[in-house]
């Protein structure tokens, strides 16, 4: 694979993690998150990618209005930037050990079109489709979405003319990926997200990584993450082999040991990574021109 010459980074803004208390720079409400998008923006993502959380609490939320809020608050300051709503909320399962069929708190198990009525509402740039169950961290915390909710939600996505961004968070999800592609159910240019290092899916390895680099199908735009003190070394390592990147407090809140990062200044760390390989970044008429957006009133 050829070392990526044009760049698309995408920062992930504030994720549905139990991260709000341990940086005071993750951004819990619409305002600040729309104002973190537009900082991300000004430092060089050409895609943001958005969850939404409770403004009193701080937990996750599928809650629509919160979306429109966020959004809104965006595209009313003019900034110019790739608009990528989470669709994967909606999909966790906690499960009593002793007693599996019992839901323990935590759980948000929702069918695979119910995970979309802000999609439905919005019409991003991009929706995310997390293309697998998969159990999430120690404990018993499933994330479930099975073929039969993948199919589903990619028909409505497709209908709808939002770009899919296929969370991969395995080989297995790959391969369902390209089925999902075989049956029609996703249009050219597929967009793939390798997400590395999330227990207990793919680890953060380069071997792994170029190993579902292989597996993609031919003409795919992909980027790759990994979470933490990877999060650096990794936008290094999906730039030679190809790819676009991802940087973000979603999945990392540091710029180094014990220095709590801004979505600004992560976006920053990964433009001078990305120059200093001799690539540049893409503007995000760049990023909309290579993964087939379509044009929007």
């Amino acid at each position: 694979m050829p070392v990526n010459q044009d760049v698309i980074i995408t920062c992930a803004l504030t994720g549905a993690g139990d991260t709000v208390g341990r940086s005071p720079h993750v951004p819990v409400t619409p305002e600040q998150i729309a104002a973190s998008a537009v900082e991300a923006a000004g430092a060089g993502a050409a895609v943001v990618h958005i969850h939404v959380r409770e403004p009193e609490t701080g937990a996750p939320s599928r809650d629509p209005r919160l979306y429109r809020e966020v959004v809104e608050r965006i595209r009313e300051t003019g900034t110019d930037v790739v608009i990528n709503l989470t669709a994967g909320m909606g999909g966790d399962l906690v499960i009593d050990p002793e007693a599996p069929l019992r839901q323990l708190p935590g759980t948000d198990l929702v069918s695979g079109l119910d995970r979309l009525p802000h999609v439905e509402e919005l019409l991003p740039d991009i929706c995310t489709l997390d293309c697998g169950s998969l159990n999430f961290g120690d404990g018993s915390n499933l994330y479930v979405s099975t073929p039969d909710m993948l199919r589903t939600g990619a028909k409505r996505i497709q209908a709808l003319g939002v770009r899919p961004e296929l969370e991969i968070f395995d080989t297995g999800q790959l391969w369902f990926a390209k089925q999902l592609l075989a049956e029609g159910l996703l249009d050219d240019p597929t967009v793939f997200q390798l997400c590395m290092g999330i227990p207990w899916g793919a680890p953060a390895d380069a071997g792994v990584l170029q190993s579902m680099v292989n597996m993609l199908p031919r003409g795919a735009q992909w980027a790759s993450f990994a979470l933490g003190r990877m999060q650096m070394p990794w936008v290094a390592q999906s730039i030679l082999l190809g790819g676009h990147v991802r940087v973000g407090l979603e999945d990392n809140l540091y710029l180094g040991k014990g220095v709590k990062a801004t979505n600004g200044q992560l976006v920053e760390r990964a433009v001078r990574i990305t120059e200093s390989l001799g690539s540049r970044v893409a503007t995000p008429d760049e990023a909309r021109e290579k993964l087939g957006l379509r044009q929007r009133p």
